[in-house]
């Protein structure tokens, strides 16, 4: 029987009619369970890489233990989009896996393989280069790797990935990456950034904080500061030598100067992130010394003395360009609460 089914694999095209290959296709198919594993593996290698019309046998043993569904899921081109899409809904994590290996991944296909997949998955998923994603499915990632770090690296480095999704991200990533998020920014056409900034306005973040008690009073504040105005840069290094008592009003001031929303400033300055206060000053203009001013007093301590040296070569290292581009994400996201 093996040597039977392999020679009408091998050789689809040696004699018989459309109508003999359904019928070995359907007989095939019917047997196939009678076979051991060890034969339904050597035969599903052979489906997998046959010409021949078998798309019943070809799903079931897309359905079977996965060292049988592996070399099928990958390569045969007789299983349809339908077949792939109840492989992804009934089978493993390893059948799933199977699947982003294939060539001919569809935006269906894909959007399936995120809903049900793992980040393992979906990181073999982002690695396929052939693979058609659609901007929704981008957007189902994006907010995963918000948390995952084994997603972070393939979705930065994916190429298609829209800007506004990878701005979204650059908080989360290590500086690597954030490195590589600013270089495609400055690499964007003209056009790809005004989709980029539609889309920016469009969306707005779930993940911030609850203001603090004092935000009335502090926005009173940065007002009253505003109107005289007196609202610039240095007055964001007054505002923290002053202490505690003014750090929302410094985190308003911050915003205000660089356009940005409060919660995104609140978010940077709490979780101490020089590298994003450096975009911000950068991308808003500020002056060096300010910025290493400010990064110095958000520094650990035990390196205030030795840090300001490399704080300034952190500042020249972000691409002007490319701050500016980032600063405008997030100016297009700016709730208006400040």
């Amino acid at each position: 029987m093996l040597r039977t089914v392999t020679d009408g694999l091998l050789h689809p095209s040696r004699g018989g009619t459309d109508a003999d290959h359904a019928a070995f296709d359907e007989i095939l198919s019917a047997v196939a369970s009678d076979f051991s594993i060890q034969v339904r593996i050597e035969i599903a290698r052979l489906i997998a890489g046959s010409l021949a019309p078998l798309s019943h046998t070809a799903r079931r043993f897309a359905l079977d233990e996965i060292e049988v569904a592996a070399p099928v899921l990958k390569h045969s081109r007789s299983l349809t989009e339908a077949d792939l899409l109840d492989v992804i809904a009934q089978k493993s994590q390893d059948h799933l896996l199977a699947v982003t290996g294939r060539g001919d991944i569809g935006p269906n296909v894909s959007h399936a393989l995120v809903e049900h997949g793992g980040d393992p998955v979906v990181a073999a998923l982002l690695e396929n280069k052939d693979a058609r994603i659609a901007d929704a499915t981008y957007e189902a990632v994006g907010v995963r790797a918000q948390e995952s770090t084994i997603l972070q690296a393939p979705f930065v480095r994916r190429k298609g990935v829209p800007p506004n999704l990878l701005n979204d991200i650059y908080l989360k990533v290590e500086p690597k990456l954030r490195g590589e998020i600013l270089q495609k920014f400055e690499h964007l056409s003209a056009e790809e950034l005004d989709t980029a900034f539609k889309r920016s306005r469009s969306r707005l973040s779930q993940a911030y904080r609850a203001v603090p008690d004092d935000f009335e009073a502090a926005r009173q504040r940065i007002d009253t500061v505003q109107k005289r105005g007196e609202l610039a840069p240095r007055l964001l290094i007054a505002l923290l030598r002053e202490g505690k008592s003014t750090r929302t009003a410094f985190k308003l001031a911050f915003g205000r100067l660089a356009g940005v929303n409060f919660e995104l400033v609140d978010r940077v300055v709490e979780e101490r992130d020089v590298d994003a206060i450096a975009l911000l000053c950068r991308g808003a203009g500020f002056e060096r010394a300010i910025f290493v001013t400010l990064a110095i007093i958000f520094d650990d301590p035990d390196r205030r003395m030795s840090g300001a040296e490399d704080f300034g070569k952190l500042y020249e290292s972000v691409p002007l360009h490319a701050a500016q581009r980032a600063l405008r994400f997030w100016k297009a996201r700016a709730s208006g609460n400040d």
